[in-house]
């Protein structure tokens, strides 16, 4: 069984983080995530960053935001579901990526819903993260 922390379980290598988006706790101190919170919170860090904003590490990020004013297709869809799946592949290694899909959202133009299915590997936890990626709609 995993033990939260201090103790000698696998929870233990999963770590924590600075909590996203960053903030301060109770005591004033910067915020932290912990556990499976931590990992969720830094896949969405890797895929809300465009690769080539970071200054100092150019290749940190998803090149998702490339697709901003692509047409809502089948085409957007498989290369953003490429685009999350080798981010995430690539700059978040406590994660294996199972499975990745892109379909427009029904209930909203402009909009791609990108189901990313995981297991942590440390856990052999299997989990989902529903990503909203906006376009913005053609004229």
């Amino acid at each position: 069984m995993a033990t939260d922390r201090g103790g000698n379980g696998r929870k233990d290598f999963i770590g924590s983080g600075w909590a996203f988006p960053v903030g301060v706790d109770a005591r004033g101190r910067i915020a932290l995530a912990r556990g499976e919170r931590d990992i969720e919170e830094a896949m969405l860090m890797i895929l809300l960053t465009p690769k080539g904003q970071r200054v100092m590490r150019p290749e940190f990020g998803c090149e998702i935001h490339d697709l901003v004013f692509a047409p809502n297709d089948a085409t957007t869809a498989g290369m953003a579901a490429h685009y999350v799946e080798e981010a995430l592949t690539m700059w978040e290694p406590r994660i294996q990526v199972l499975d990745v899909d892109a379909n427009p959202d029904p209930q909203v133009d402009g909009r791609l819903l990108v189901t990313i299915q995981y297991e942590i590997k440390a856990t052999y936890d299997r989990r989902a993260l529903v990503f909203p990626f906006y376009r913005i709609p053609g004229e």
